[in-house]
């Protein structure tokens, strides 16, 4: 802070907040402190008579909802709604919202249960009925003809809330997520996979824990996403957290997504198999259109959700939307 690098100083808060475990109590204070900071070092954005981005708190359920809004310059290309996944803040995609509307498109992006402050400081946590926050968007926005994208787990959460809602017209999917569960394991050998879904079956929580605890202890990032994910999804153990996932599959109500779909992989991704589309896709039998995108190494695009260049992505998501709508 003193050198002027405010911008820094909110990327070392915010991940600093970001590998702290629920119960520490500097957690919910350096997550204030990097979206004070955040929102002092980009107020120009925020502040005057006409501002660029326009917030709001859309009341839900004991929460409120952060929504950012931007319309562009010209004529609308189309309105889109985005947002993030297992472990986002809205923040972190500013800029992707300020490209979209440079490229012609109205975005509503927001925060839902178990993301950035509605969990962090609200207090309310992930639900796998990601049609109810949504519904609530589009009504209180009094939205229709939307695409939504949903980014990571948003990748599950997006198209489930299409599923329900016919206001939504297109899908984005930037990440291929068709069952949590299955996603936990994918980077496992075939093996581990299968014995993880036997014992799962079985209800095998004290050998599942012990399992899981020796993985932890040899793996900082494992032992963060079990903390975490008791954290986010309320539950008291690493079985219980696994057992919840299932909730968050795609198959119950993939019959019921109507809407044109893209889906965005990543080749190299650490945390997803890029194999499990062709469970996806099968699954997907009554949508309007599908199109898989697969990003590789060549294009510096095959790291989770294109980290590397996400650029790429969002054009082709922009690109995708604007064929789709010319063929209507």
């Amino acid at each position: 802070m003193k050198e002027g690098r405010t911008d820094n100083a909110i990327a070392y808060y915010r991940m600093s907040e970001f590998f702290m475990y629920d119960g520490d109590p500097d957690k919910r204070k350096y997550y204030e402190k990097a979206t004070k900071l955040f929102y002092e070092y980009y107020a120009d954005f925020f502040e005057g008579e006409n501002p660029k981005i326009e917030r709001y708190d859309v009341p839900y359920e004991n929460v409120k909802l952060p929504v950012m809004h931007v319309v562009p310059y010209g004529e609308s290309k189309g309105t889109i709604l985005i947002h993030g996944g297992n472990d986002s803040y809205f923040e972190e995609f500013l800029f992707t919202v300020l490209y979209m509307q440079e490229q012609g498109f109205e975005v509503y992006m927001f925060e839902g249960p178990g993301q950035g402050g509605v969990m962090r400081v609200q207090g309310m946590h992930f639900t796998h009925e990601w049609e109810k926050p949504v519904k609530v968007i589009l009504d209180y926005f009094k939205l229709s003809d939307v695409t939504i994208i949903g980014i990571s787990l948003g990748g599950y959460l997006a198209p489930r809330a299409a599923a329900f809602d016919k206001r939504i017209t297109k899908v984005v999917a930037w990440s291929i997520f068709p069952c949590f569960q299955d996603i936990l394991v994918s980077m496992q050998p075939q093996g581990t996979q299968r014995a993880f879904h036997i014992l799962m079956k079985l209800h095998a929580r004290p050998l599942l824990n012990l399992v899981f605890g020796k993985k932890a202890k040899k793996s900082p990032i494992i032992d963060w996403g079990i903390k975490h994910g008791c954290y986010a999804y309320e539950a008291k153990d690493a079985y219980s957290y696994a057992k919840k996932l299932k909730l968050y599959d795609i198959a119950p109500v993939a019959d019921q997504i109507t809407q044109d779909m893209l889906i965005l992989g990543a080749s190299g991704d650490h945390f997803i198999d890029y194999h499990l589309i062709g469970k996806e896709i099968n699954m997907l039998r009554n949508v309007r259109s599908l199109t898989f995108r697969l990003f590789t190494d060549k294009e510096e695009a095959e790291n989770h959700c294109n980290v590397g260049n996400g650029k790429l992505a969002i054009d082709e998501i922009l690109s995708w939307i604007t064929r789709i709508g010319s063929k209507e």
